[in-house]
């Protein structure tokens, strides 16, 4: 009997979604380019199960039902190019490639054209969950060739994580790199919300002073909340996690944040389509900063620049901070979706904004209770610009708005670093704000470099230019918008 689908790649994410689709009935050929990491996971974790090895990728094709199926799980770039290289002339009209990794969704882009021609089918998805969600149930967004999806949709819905009322979060999302977008944006919302999670921690500590376990009851607590997520939950785990001495282990974590391009990759994305990703891309920024270690260590020897306590009932402020935290998290998703439409807009991608919520509603790592409600506001108006538009959302950020002001001032007062929260108040206050101080900004481009402006009493693009100090002249320049 063939197998069902080859899975290239026996790392961490490799290995565990191979077991996931071995339990789901599934038979997979398994290869990894030292081919001495066949047998080892053969011998191991793979032992007394169906899926069986390959020698070679021509072994691993001769192993395949037709249409075949190979799913590359290796790092992204050039090893991505070089496998789907020697696969190409081993494969037959009509059989698929799929990579599972964390690739750029250009190349996605490119690799689906240069393919199709060739008469390969093939998909770029994108996978969340980690090491955990591979193994029970991630989140996968599956884009590139819509011919592709009916033959490996039975197997992506089979493995994926599955909703409370058992619907798969998997679903086709578009062609070309559509797939690989959504799940770009996903790693920028995720990080935002990890960097929102450390500031609301960092108040907690520096500003209340409050310990390991009382802030992991705080955490605890917050998660049977409208903040129930993943990442809350698991917050409180790691607060609650003792090193050998009995210390919270966290607090010996060096602070100095890593990443692997998906956010920056989100913020660059979200500056060539003209979306303002403030809080997103402050999140990056803020892992840079946290980089600088030593610099940041001999500037507050300079500065003497400490963080002062927070006055007043520490209840209070920490149910405050719980506002402030669920109204961020709120702008970070809201952020998230405005680029997502606007790539599909401009790509023709013609995404369904209710089933990519519902895709992240389980398995992922941003997964959270209150995606629900955003699959039901885009269901409720697929047009919907802006989540906190939608009545669920309006209420809650109208309702936490106060308290929110009352952290984000307080962190200035005392000194307490809150880039993320504070960038997504200062966000929500100027989309709400109907005159902004651009006009200002529009008269001054036109002093210096005749960008001219439009007119207030004129209509909408009509363009006027005023010679300033009558030193200039009448010609202006041409206009540009991003």
């Amino acid at each position: 009997m063939k197998a069902d689908i080859g899975v290239i790649g026996l790392a961490v994410m490799g290995q565990n979604l191979i077991l996931n689709m071995n339990d789901n009935g599934f038979k997979v050929v398994a290869f990894n380019r030292t081919v001495a990491k066949v047998d080892e996971f053969l011998e191991g974790p793979a032992k007394g199960t169906n899926i069986v090895g390959a020698t070679s990728l021509e072994d691993l094709v001769s192993k395949l039902a037709t249409p075949r199926k190979v799913m590359l799980m290796v790092r992204a770039g050039d090893v991505v190019d070089q496998f789907i290289d020697s696969l190409v002339p081993l494969l037959e009209e009509g059989d698929i490639i799929i990579d599972g990794g964390n690739t750029n969704y250009p190349d996605t882009n490119r690799r689906y054209a240069s393919l199709r021609e060739k008469g390969i089918r093939f998909i770029g998805a994108g996978v969340s969950g980690g090491e955990e969600g591979a193994r029970f149930g991630p989140s996968i967004m599956p884009g590139g060739d819509p011919e592709a999806w009916p033959f490996v949709k039975p197997i992506f819905q089979g493995i994926a994580a599955k909703t409370e009322q058992g619907e798969a979060c998997c679903d086709w999302v578009g062609k070309e790199g559509a797939g690989h977008f959504v799940k770009m944006v996903h790693n920028g919302i995720e990080y935002g919300d990890m960097q929102l999670i450390s500031e609301a921690y960092h108040f907690m500590k520096e500003g209340l002073g409050l310990s390991a376990d009382e802030m992991q009851a705080i955490f605890t607590e917050w998660n049977k909340t409208e903040l129930d997520s993943y990442l809350v939950e698991i917050t409180a785990d790691i607060l609650g996690y003792k090193d050998e001495d009995g210390e919270a282990l966290v607090e010996k974590i060096l602070d100095t944040a890593g990443q692997k391009g998906t956010g920056k990759w989100t913020g660059i994305n979200a500056l060539d389509h003209g979306i303002p990703l403030t809080l997103i891309t402050d999140s990056v920024f803020a892992r840079c900063l946290s980089s600088l270690k030593d610099q940041r260590v001999e500037a507050e020897k300079a500065f003497n620049n400490p963080i002062l306590a927070i006055e007043g009932d520490k209840a209070q402020w920490v149910d405050a901070l719980r506002q402030a935290l669920l109204a961020s998290k709120i702008i970070s998703y809201a952020q998230g979706f405005m680029l997502i439409r606007e790539a599909s807009e401009e790509n023709d991608w013609s995404l369904n904004y209710g089933n990519v919520a519902l895709m992240w509603r389980g398995g992922c790592i941003i997964r959270s209770a209150f995606l629900g409600n955003i699959r039901d506001a885009f269901e409720a108006n697929p047009e919907l610009a802006f989540l906190g538009l939608d009545n669920y959302f309006k209420d809650i950020l109208q309702s936490c708005l106060p308290a929110w002001r009352k952290v984000v001032a307080k962190s200035f007062e005392t000194g307490l670093p809150m880039p993320c929260m504070s960038s997504a108040l200062t966000f929500l206050n100027g989309y709400t704000t109907a005159r902004l101080p651009a006009n200002m900004l529009q008269a001054q481009r036109d002093y210096f470099g005749a960008h001219t402006y439009e007119r207030t009493d004129k209509p909408r693009g009509e363009f006027f230019h005023t010679n300033w100090t009558g030193k200039g002249g009448d010609i202006s320049s041409t206009t540009y918008d991003v």
